[in-house]
């Protein structure tokens, strides 16, 4: 299934809610080549559109001021190599202890629309101001989304709490598309795989950082399909992702 939104530059197919394509800005690609390299691969692999969301820490220049415009740039990049796909600006925010103290207009939410945000955080219990973030997204009428909860610890080691906040407070879930591709032996693949046959997932995102860690993440893709059927994959990479660009 493929629509046309104007505003994305045409039609859209699969729409990868997480990548760090933008060069030099994060632990992601390195130049503007491995970013070239990575979006070539993506479009054969049947994705037309991507968010760029690199990471929002503290020590990263990377804001709602500059991060539409480095997205531009790399778009007028990936034009002149003759790639199709379309770029479409995020961001991955991290939920530290002064997470809340960060003015809302500094919070980079997907498209730049302050409907959806993609957050993180990486720790071995859930932190005490987790709930109050999650209020204070909500308050300012942002629907937060975690990403790659099953690459957590914390997840890893109260699933069930997590859950609580699914269901007790609407948080949505983004798997990533790295751990399905792991070994079967991976704790995390096998969490994964097991929230995504229970419907645990609104998105699946790639989380593509380089060229050398992409393929793993399109078996990850073929994975999912063969677990939920493509219907279901479509739901995740294209139906639930056009929610996130916004009218």
């Amino acid at each position: 299934m493929q629509r046309i939104i104007p505003e994305t530059g045409g039609m859209i197919g699969r729409i990868d809610v997480h990548s760090h394509l933008l060069p030099g800005v994060d632990d992601g690609c390195r130049d503007l080549t491995e970013s070239i390299a990575c979006a070539k691969r993506m479009v054969e692999a049947g994705y037309t559109h991507s968010f760029c969301t690199p990471h929002i820490w503290p020590n990263l220049d990377n804001r709602p001021s500059n991060i539409p415009t480095r997205v531009r740039t790399l778009q007028q990049a990936l034009d002149k190599a003759g790639v199709a796909l379309k770029l479409l600006p995020g961001g991955e925010l991290h939920l530290s202890e002064r997470f809340c103290q960060t003015p809302v207009t500094e919070l980079m939410t997907y498209n730049g629309r302050g409907l959806y945000a993609l957050f993180d955080f990486w720790t071995q219990r859930f932190p005490v101001h987790f709930g109050s973030c999650l209020s204070y997204l909500r308050q300012a009428g942002i629907q937060p989304i975690l990403a790659h909860p099953e690459r957590i610890e914390a997840v890893q080691n109260e699933p069930e709490q997590l859950l609580e906040w699914v269901e007790q407070q609407g948080l949505l879930l983004q798997c990533n598309l790295e751990c399905l591709g792991e070994s079967v032996l991976s704790p995390r693949r096998r969490l994964a795989e097991r929230w995504l046959v229970e419907d645990r997932y609104f998105l699946l995102g790639s989380d593509l950082h380089n060229l050398h860690g992409l393929e793993v993440r399109l078996q990850g893709l073929k994975r999912a399909i063969e677990l939920v059927g493509e219907d279901k994959v479509q739901e995740l990479t294209h139906t639930n992702p056009v929610k996130l660009i916004g009218n």
